[in-house]
C-alpha cells in the first residue's frame, strides 16, 4: 500500500468513528450506566444477589463498549502520527507496520460495527441452544458432537459462558440431544444465526468401506427470557417427569429422581434439564426453557394465547440445510443463506464462526429494512385511497 494511499485511509476514519459513535447510541449507554451505577448505591442493593448480578454485568458491559470505541479513536490518532514519522513514506518499516495496524483496526471496527445491527427485541439476551441428531445413528449423534464442541469453542473464544442442561449421549459415539446455555452480552443476537439443519459430507469413521456419508444436525437458538416477559401456562397442559441423571455427578446427582422432563401437551414441546443438584433447581430452569421455546412459536405464529399453539414437525433433512460443511472431496463450509464461504473447515470447527454470523447479520438487517420500507410505502397508499 502506497504512502498516498495509506493517508487516504486514515483520513477516512474521523468520518467512519462519528458514524459508529451516533450508531452505537454511546449517550444513552452513558445514562443507562449512571442510572445503573446510581441503583448500586441504594440501601438493599444487595438482598436481591441475582439482579445485582445482572446490573453488575451489564455495568462492566457498558463499560467494555465504551473503552473498545475509545480505543479505535485512539488508534487513528497513533496512525496519524505513525504517519508522520515515516518521513512522506521513506521509512519503509513504518509503513508495514502501519498498514498491519490498520488491518487489525479495520477487523475490530467491523466487529464493533456488528454490533449496531443487534437492534432485535430480544439481541441482548442469553442463548439457550439445542441441538439434535438426524437419522442416521451414529454417524449423524457424532455430527451432533462435534457441533457441541464447535459452539462450546466459540463461546469460548468470545468470553461467553457454557453451562450444560440437558444431554444424552449416542449409543457409540456423540450426542442424540444436548441443550445448553450460553451466558453473556447479545449471546442470542448472534447465536440466533445459526438456528436451522446443518449438513456434513464427510468418510465416515464409522464405516469400514471408507464410504462417503451425509450426515445431519438441527441447531435450535432462543433467547433465555427474563422476567419482564410474563408467559402464562395453564399447569392442565404440563406432564411433568422426574428421572434419575445419566451423566457422572457424585454422590447425590445420580442417586435421586433430580433429572425433570417437561411436556407441553398441545404442542408436543418436550424439555428437559438435569445438570443441577436439586430437582427444584431442574424444574425451575426446565420452565424457562420450555416459556422461551413456546414464546419463540407464538411469535412466529403472531398468536397470543400459548393454549392456542399446536405441534409442528421440522424435518432434519435434505433441502432444509441452512449451511453445509464439506471434508470431502474437497473441504469447503457455506452457508447457503448468505453465500459465505471459507476453505478452513478445521478453523471453522474449532469455533471460527464469526464470518458466517456476521454475513447473515448483514442479510437480516436488509431484509428488515426492506421489510420497513414496504410497510411504509403500503400505509402511504392506505392513507392516500382514504
Amino acid at each position: 500500500m502506497t504512502y498516498e494511499e495509506l493517508q487516504a485511509k486514515i483520513a477516512n476514519h474521523k468520518s467512519m468513528n462519528e458514524q459508529l459513535r451516533l450508531s452505537l447510541r454511546l449517550e444513552k449507554d452513558a445514562e443507562e450506566k449512571d442510572r445503573l451505577t446510581q441503583e448500586t448505591l441504594e440501601e438493599g442493593f444487595w438482598n436481591d444477589p441475582a439482579r445485582a448480578q445482572t446490573v453488575q454485568k451489564r455495568i462492566a458491559y457498558l463499560n467494555k463498549k465504551n473503552k473498545r470505541f475509545s480505543d479505535l479513536v485512539a488508534g487513528s490518532e497513533d496512525f496519524e502520527i505513525l504517519l508522520e514519522l515515516s518521513d512522506q513514506g521513506k521509512d519503509l518499516q513504518a509503513l508495514h507496520e502501519l498498514e498491519a495496524g490498520l488491518e487489525d483496526w479495520a477487523r475490530e471496527y467491523e466487529s464493533l460495527r456488528l454490533e449496531t445491527l443487534l437492534t432485535g427485541e430480544h439481541d441482548a439476551m442469553n442463548a439457550l441452544v439445542s441441538l439434535h441428531a438426524g437419522a442416521g445413528g451414529t454417524e449423524a449423534q457424532d455430527w451432533a458432537g462435534i457441533l457441541f464442541r464447535m459452539y462450546a469453542r466459540w463461546a469460548e473464544n468470545h468470553d461467553y459462558q457454557v453451562e450444560l442442561l440437558d444431554l444424552l449421549d449416542g449409543e457409540e459415539a456423540g450426542i442424540k440431544t444436548v441443550s445448553f446455555r450460553v451466558a453473556g452480552p447479545n449471546a442470542y443476537g448472534y447465536l440466533r444465526s445459526e438456528h436451522g439443519v446443518h449438513r456434513l459430507v464427510r468418510i465416515s469413521p464409522f464405516d469400514s468401506s471408507g464410504r462417503r456419508h451425509t450426515s445431519f444436525a438441527s441447531c435450535e437458538v432462543l433467547p433465555e427470557l427474563d422476567d419482564t416477559i410474563e408467559i402464562e401456562i395453564n399447569p392442565d397442559d404440563l406432564k411433568i417427569d422426574t428421572f434419575r441423571a445419566s451423566g457422572a455427578g457424585g454422590q447425590h446427582v445420580n442417586k435421586t429422581s433430580s433429572a425433570v422432563r417437561i411436556t407441553h401437551l398441545p404442542t408436543g414441546i418436550v424439555v428437559s434439564c438435569q445438570n443441577e443438584r436439586s430437582q427444584l433447581s431442574n424444574k425451575e430452569t426446565a420452565m424457562r426453557m420450555l416459556k422461551s421455546r413456546l414464546y419463540h412459536l407464538a411469535r412466529q405464529r403472531q398468536l397470543d394465547r400459548i393454549e392456542d399453539l399446536k405441534g409442528e414437525v421440522f424435518d432434519i433433512a435434505w433441502g432444509s440445510q441452512i449451511r453445509s460443511y464439506v471434508f470431502c472431496p474437497y473441504t469447503m463450509v457455506k452457508d447457503h443463506r448468505t453465500g459465505y464461504e471459507t476453505g478452513d473447515v478445521d478453523g471453522v470447527m474449532d469455533g471460527d464462526l464469526d464470518g458466517f454470523i456476521n454475513a447473515w447479520l448483514i442479510e437480516d438487517a436488509k431484509e428488515r429494512e426492506t421489510a420497513k420500507e414496504i410497510e411504509l410505502r403500503q400505509g402511504d397508499q392506505g392513507g392516500d385511497g382514504a
